[in-house]
């Protein structure tokens, strides 16, 4: 019995093979145009999509939600972005934004998508423009489900505490309301850091969210002598506090709790395969990091483009990245994380110095090796020149 079964496994490869050559003899001549995989693939990840702006509504005295439809909304996970694109003056802008509402409201009659923004305190160009300009009606380029800042089964234990900052907290709530709605089986803790009870962001639509599954306690860190709730920043005695036996910890927020937390959750032990920061997006001030030549911070170089045979200069900042000076030209450059994560915006360096941001350094080796670089976490050094891909 072994030797006949040895011999019908050995003798498998040449019945797989006749079967192959008979399948092929009686094929039809016409060719079969269909694709059902890549059909599928293309409903999931369609790329760039049309966008409506169909309503704008407060999420705080300084934050707003913008939501958008569109005739047919790719599925995306709780906690992944969208980007966005926009058209200021001469610049040809694409800022990501994680999307606040749940991947169910992508379905039934009326699908919609949400981003919600905070208005910064300093500059915010991209930011700026929606408050000041976005208005019900306007229709933009985006592209919806994006990032790896999910929860995933295999990897995440069942209890995830979730530390959100400012509107950090807006991964979080998707997922909250996936939870609510029945569509994600986990158990979600959300210690949301604010400085002020009347500016909390998106609390309403957080408290609809409480359930057996979700949690949300609010930690405020302003002089709010009336508030009766958890005081004081996200530490390391809160977070154990909130924490059980076995917990993932997700992190959302400005680059500054970043910083905090990272010494926190080093307090507690973590394992870190058991921590999750999203990306944080552009460095708000590049002269802050190890490495970067403060002297330089000033000065404005000649960027010199190759895109296939053609060739233009620009001017480039060495205090903001590559693909700022390029968006700020009007130059098409496809951008999604703007953390030096995604890789969507990578191109050669044919020549010249740069710098590249510590925290937001993405590149393979092999890239590092041959000179490409993520072109929303490099800055200019010196003249430059480089070759975009053409899309």
């Amino acid at each position: 019995m072994k030797v006949k079964g040895f011999l019908k496994d050995v003798g498998g490869a040449s019945r797989v093979t006749k079967r192959r050559q008979a399948a092929f003899d009686n094929a039809s001549s016409v060719p079969n145009a269909t694709d059902p995989i890549g059909a599928v693939a293309k409903a999931l990840h369609p790329g760039f999509i049309d966008l409506k702006l169909i309503e704008i509504k407060d999420a705080s005295k300084t934050a707003k939600t913008f939501v958008f439809e569109a005739p047919h909304l790719p599925y995306f996970k709780a906690g992944q972005f969208l980007t966005i694109v926009l058209k200021i003056g001469d610049s040809l802008v694409t800022r990501p934004y994680s999307i606040s509402s749940a991947p169910y409201q992508t379905r039934g009659e009326h699908p919609i998508v949400e981003i919600t923004v905070r208005k910064p305190k300093e500059n915010g160009f991209v930011a700026d423009y929606l408050y000041d300009n976005a208005k019900v009606g306007d229709t933009f380029k985006g592209e919806v489900g994006l990032g790896e800042f999910h929860y995933e089964p295999l990897r995440d234990a069942k209890h995830v505490v979730a530390l959100a900052g400012g509107s950090g907290i807006t991964p979080f709530l998707s997922m909250a309301r996936e939870i609510r709605y029945g569509k994600l089986d986990m158990f979600l803790t959300i210690l949301f850091g604010s400085v002020s009870e009347d500016d909390i962001i998106l609390r309403d639509e957080l408290e609809a969210c409480v359930c057996d599954k979700v949690r949300v306690v609010h930690v405020l860190s302003g002089d709010n002598p009336s508030w009766k709730g958890e005081k004081g920043f996200l530490s390391a005695e809160l977070i154990k506090k909130y924490s059980s036996e076995d917990t993932t910890y997700f992190v959302c927020g400005p680059q500054v709790m970043y910083d905090f937390l990272a010494k926190e959750l080093e307090k507690l032990r973590i394992p870190r395969r058991r921590i999750r920061f999203e990306v944080f997006g552009q460095a708000r001030d590049i002269t802050k990091f190890e490495g970067y030549p403060v002297e330089k911070k000033d000065e404005v170089y000649k960027l010199t483009v190759c895109m296939g045979i053609d060739e233009k200069e620009i001017p480039a900042k060495a205090n903001e990245p590559i693909a700022v000076a390029l968006e700020r030209a009007g130059l098409k450059i496809h951008t999604a994380c703007r953390s030096g994560a995604c890789g969507f915006c990578r191109l050669k360096v044919l020549s010249g110095e740069f710098f590249v941001c510590p925290a937001n350094d993405g590149r393979r080796h092999a890239d590092i090796d041959f000179n490409y670089v993520h072109a929303c976490s490099t800055y200019p050094l010196s003249d430059i020149k480089i070759r975009v891909n053409i899309e």
